[in-house]
């Protein structure tokens, strides 16, 4: 396989060796397009269209450049730059050179290939169009749409019909069938209607597609003779219709790895026996250069060597010209020998007469220009829509042909030229005059036809005008000929009455060139007045548009003859019918005998049946009792067994649950141990831990001892600083009391200070003995206190006993400042001084009880925890 880089190329060779497919896919050549700008990237072919003759393609990649590849010169050229990504194309136009490209920008322009100008550019769609469908005679063309569907005149590109549908339902494709003028569009919802082009009518829509096989139609592809519609989209699946029976025939599963369709196409000589295939005929194509006069100096003609249906190339692709100077004389000879598509009829002849035969390969080609047909499809589908004609309805019966299809495009045709004129559904040589041109032209079956005609009209003149006798007329003529050319054989003729209307079917191998010379020369030799020429017209094409009325035949006769053969197919088939209703009544009573006897002979079979059953019921209950008597003993043996298998059940069980009681024994004996084992450990870590406790309060008694002494200290420092304060107080009174005494007061005076002095001082002497009790007492209640802690602490487990009998208990102990003084011997000042001073004293020593008392209580909760532990513990 080859691979060939446009690159920025406008034009070059599409392969540099001979070209071989490769074996595993067929691949002849792989043309790619890379850029060699600054950022090299790849450019993307979108779409790609063949012409007419498959012998070139136009292809259009996502940047607009659309180049033309011409597969038969090995030449690819750049024909035009449209900047633009193009959607669709279409190559198959009436002017060869001519191709349409669907734009981005939703817009149809048609270029010319050879002159790479803008030949029209079409507007109308809201939408990408992505399809171009162009009918076979190249006139109209289809674009399409997601939203409408537009049919344009391509002689004139205006647009001529528009079809429009609900935004709901969207286009999937509208495309003309091949040689017909039917039109067929297929929407999203898998409806698909076949519309007639030139009045949009619609012919019919197909029914909807099975449940079990429905899939949404994405693509579809139509063999060349417009019978098979094939239609894939999402699925495996693929649906084939036949569009004459308007249902679906076939319905084709592919393997599970497919899981959709993308592209389908109808390969030559596989599906349709190569109806995709024309074969393209090598002719040479004649141009006009522009003149302005009709003189032998200005009239001018190009001739170049070229394919027909497309531009002028030579195997160096270079046009090759020469200059051909005529005469005024010879012009109208000229446009009378002039045919369609640049042949030549005089030359045609000459090289006819000089060959005997034209190519092979371009022969049909010749001869379809030779009989200039009009390719009309559009008549001719209304005669093929007429479907077969009842007279060649049972042609397998009387022309049994091997193959179908030929058997087919014969009654096709036969059944069109019948719709086209009666006469020929009456003329029982039709089928063999046409079946040579049926199988020459079985892959196109309009230029088949057309061809039939042309012949039945130029070469069959004169042949109904007797109808149903033969043709006098013609038959005569020939018997003249004959008898001018060789008398001899004529005579033998009538010595063994052989007329002209015996016809022999036995063939003989004749050299067919001696034939031809000799027909040849018969034409040259024949005299004028028996010349054939002189009763046959000069050659008629047909028509363009509609086919011409052939009516060369008494219209009455074949009228009558019709009107009677169908009275005759009436009646036949009225007698069908009774012999049908007859033999179906015949099979029914056929039917109900057999039934009968088979009902019978049954019931016989089921009354045997029934006996033997019986008997075999009978020796089956005779076993069955046999059975049940060995079951019985069977049954004994097995309770037996059962029983000793219960006792043994039982002892095993017993034993069982003993080794499990001794088991939980010894489990219950190993958890005591276990229990036993952590108790101990447990009393151990206790007592360990009360140890620590022990230490633990004797470090705190040892504490609170401190705070105690630290506390008397202080007190005891305080008591002595409030017994100076009151020494100094009282040096000071008598230190005043000695000035009051040296200042000379009388001697009442001074007795009375005196007197005051002496009581001041009892009450300093009360005082200090006051203060004396009050640290005794509070001396002895820090002693009990203490002494209570620690013989609580040594004993935590004990019940607490009160420190205290009562209030008066406690103050009982004590001696109270009130009955060591005694009021009535202190003045009120003093008295008041030392009521104040015991009250201070009191307060603090309560204060003191009250903390005292507290660390009592916490030491108490401490120890009562610890006995509940404890208690807990050797549990």
């Amino acid at each position: 396989m080859q691979s060939t880089d446009l690159g920025n190329k406008e034009s070059g060779k599409i392969w540099h060796r001979k070209p071989s497919p490769a074996t595993r896919d067929g691949i002849i050549v792989n043309i790619i397009h890379n850029t060699s700008d600054y950022h090299p990237k790849v450019l993307r072919f979108l779409n790609v269209a063949f012409d007419g003759t498959g012998d070139c393609l136009i292809a259009g990649d996502h940047q607009g450049n659309i180049y033309v590849f011409d597969l038969y010169g090995n030449r690819f050229n750049l024909v035009q730059r449209t900047a633009q990504a193009c959607t669709a194309l279409a190559f198959n136009l009436r002017r060869k050179s001519e191709f349409l490209v669907a734009l981005a920008d939703y817009s149809i322009k048609c270029f010319d290939t050879v002159t790479k100008e803008l030949v029209s550019w079409m507007r109308g769609h809201e939408s990408s169009v992505f399809s171009i469908s162009v009918h076979a005679s190249g006139k109209y063309a289809i674009t399409t749409s997601s939203d409408t569907a537009q049919l344009w005149d391509l002689d004139t590109f205006q647009r001529k019909r528009k079809l429009n549908i609900r935004q709901s339902v969207g286009i999937q494709k509208v495309f003309f069938l091949p040689l017909s003028n039917t039109i067929l569009s297929c929407f999203k919802d898998n409806s698909i209607f076949a519309w007639e082009c030139d009045t949009l009518f619609c012919k019919y829509q197909l029914p909807a597609p099975p449940e079990s096989s429905s899939i949404l139609y994405k693509v579809f592809a139509v063999t060349r003779d417009g019978r098979i519609l094939a239609a894939g989209g999402k699925s495996n699946h693929l649906h084939l219709w036949c569009l004459e029976a308007r249902q679906l025939f076939r319905i084709i599963q592919m393997p599970t790895k497919v899981r959709a369709i993308r592209h389908l196409e109808f390969l030559p000589d596989s599906f349709d026996a190569g109806s995709n295939q024309p074969p393209p005929p090598l002719v040479k194509v004649i141009e006009d250069l522009p003149k302005n006069k009709l003189s032998s100096s200005d009239l001018k003609r190009k001739v170049t060597s070229g394919r027909v249906q497309q531009p002028a190339k030579s195997r160096e692709s270079k046009i090759q010209t020469r200059i051909l100077k005529q005469d005024l004389t010879g012009d109208f000879e000229s446009k009378k020998n002039e045919l369609p598509d640049g042949l030549n009829k005089k030359r045609l002849q000459i090289l006819l007469k000089g060959y005997g035969e034209y190519p092979t390969k371009y022969r049909m080609f010749i001869w379809r220009s030779l009989l200039q047909l009009p390719e009309n499809h559009t008549a001719f589908s209304t005669l093929i829509d007429k479907g077969t004609h009842v007279a060649f309805l049972n042609l397998q019966k009387k022309y049994p042909i091997k193959s179908r299809k030929l058997l087919r495009v014969l009654q096709r045709t036969l059944s069109a030229l019948a719709h086209w004129s009666v006469i020929f559904s009456d003329t029982p040589y039709l089928p063999l005059l046409a079946f040579p041109f049926v199988k020459l032209f079985q892959n196109n079956q309009l230029i088949c036809f057309e061809v039939i005609a042309t012949l039945i009209i130029n070469w069959c003149q004169h042949w109904f005008e007797y109808f149903p006798n033969p043709p006098i007329n013609i038959l005569s003529m020939i018997e003249n000929v004959l008898a001018f050319h060789d008398t001899e054989l004529l005579q033998h003729f009538i010595d063994h009455d052989i007329t002209s209307q015996f016809f022999f079917h036995h063939r003989n191998n004749l050299d067919i060139n001696v034939v031809i010379r000799q027909v040849y020369h018969l034409m040259e030799t024949t005299p004028t007045d028996i010349h054939p020429d002189s009763m046959l017209n000069v050659f008629v094409a047909l028509t363009k548009g509609q086919y011409p009325v052939f009516n060369q035949y008494p219209k009455f006769i074949v009228d009558y003859q019709t009107q009677e053969r169908e009275r005759i197919r009436n009646d036949e088939l009225d007698y069908l019918r009774e012999r049908q209703t007859v033999e179906d009544m015949q099979a029914k009573v056929d039917q109900q005998r057999v039934e009968d006897e088979a009902w019978y002979q049954k019931q016989e079979l089921l009354r045997k049946a029934e006996e033997t059953r019986r008997e075999m019921l009978l020796q089956e209950e005779e076993k069955m009792i046999q059975q049940r008597q060995r079951l019985a003993a069977v049954k004994r043996e097995l309770k037996v067994k059962e029983m000793h298998l219960q006792d043994a059940a039982r002892r095993r069980f017993l034993k069982l649950q003993q080794d499990q009681q001794e088991m939980e024994l010894r489990r219950l004996d190993d958890e005591i141990g276990r229990k036993v084992y952590m108790r101990d450990r447990e009393i151990a870590a206790t007592a360990r831990e009360l140890e620590m406790r022990q230490l633990e309060l004797e470090s705190q008694k040892r504490l609170y001892e401190k705070n105690l002494t630290e506390n008397q200290e202080a007190v005891a420092k305080e008591m002595r600083a409030d017994a100076d304060a009151y020494r100094q107080k009282v040096d000071l009174e008598e230190h005043m009391f000695h000035k009051l005494i040296e200042a000379g007061e009388t001697q009442s005076q001074k007795t009375q200070k005196w007197k005051e002095a002496e009581g001041k001082e009892f009450c300093l002497r009360s005082a200090k003995k006051a203060s004396a009790l009050s640290d005794a007492s509070r001396k002895w209640f820090l002693k009990q206190e203490i002494n209570a802690t620690v013989e609580h602490a040594e004993n935590p487990c004990h019940k607490e006993e009160p420190r205290f009998q009562n209030e008066q208990e406690d103050s009982s102990c004590l001696p109270r400042t009130s009955q060591l003084n005694d009021s009535s011997e202190m003045d009120p000042s003093t008295q008041i001084s030392l009521n104040r001073r015991a009250v201070e004293w009191d307060t603090t020593g309560q204060n003191l009880i009250k903390k005292v008392r507290n660390l009592r209580q916490r030491l108490a909760a401490q120890a009562r925890h610890r006995c509940q532990t404890a208690h807990l513990l050797a549990a």
